[in-house]
């Protein structure tokens, strides 16, 4: 595995061009798992973000960077295939909040490791301390677990 130094001598993409290549190269690994599930990528998006957490409609609107019309589209159908369930917020009754089903959570813990082997495959030829830096720094950039 190269250390930093051998890093270094590589040729560099710069910050935007390094970036945006990770992204689309970590954006097509979650396409074919989703695929592979029967889901799109935006489908396995949301379900990752319910994993753990049961948001209202608005919030996990802005989380995956949909509008309302999208949004409700999206839940409908996952709805339909029995991985999410609306029920109206306890804080709130005129909102909803959004849920994963057993269904779902089952889909979840397939999906889950499928992705964890092909991310670390991506960083299999950083070593330990590169990757645990890059999770470090990368958690900076989306700015740890967010609000939702």
């Amino acid at each position: 595995m190269p250390d930093d130094s051998a890093l270094a001598a590589q040729d560099d993409l710069g910050i935007v061009d390094a970036l945006a290549q990770l992204a689309f190269v970590v954006q097509r690994e979650l396409s074919e798992v989703a695929a592979e599930h029967g889901l799109s990528l935006i489908q396995l998006r949301l379900l990752g973000v319910l994993r753990d957490r049961a948001p209202g409609m608005q919030g996990l609107a802005r989380h995956l960077g949909l509008d309302k019309s999208s949004m409700t589209g999206l839940v409908d159908r996952a709805e339909r295939r029995g991985l999410v369930r609306r029920s109206p917020a306890p804080h709130d009754g005129r909102a909803i909040q959004v849920s994963l089903t057993e269904g779902g959570r089952e889909l979840m813990r397939e999906c889950e490791p499928e992705v964890a082997h092909r991310i670390h495959a991506l960083t299999a030829v950083l070593t330990d301390a590169q990757r645990a830096r890059l999770s470090r720094m990368a958690s900076i950039l989306v700015g740890g677990p967010a609000e939702i």
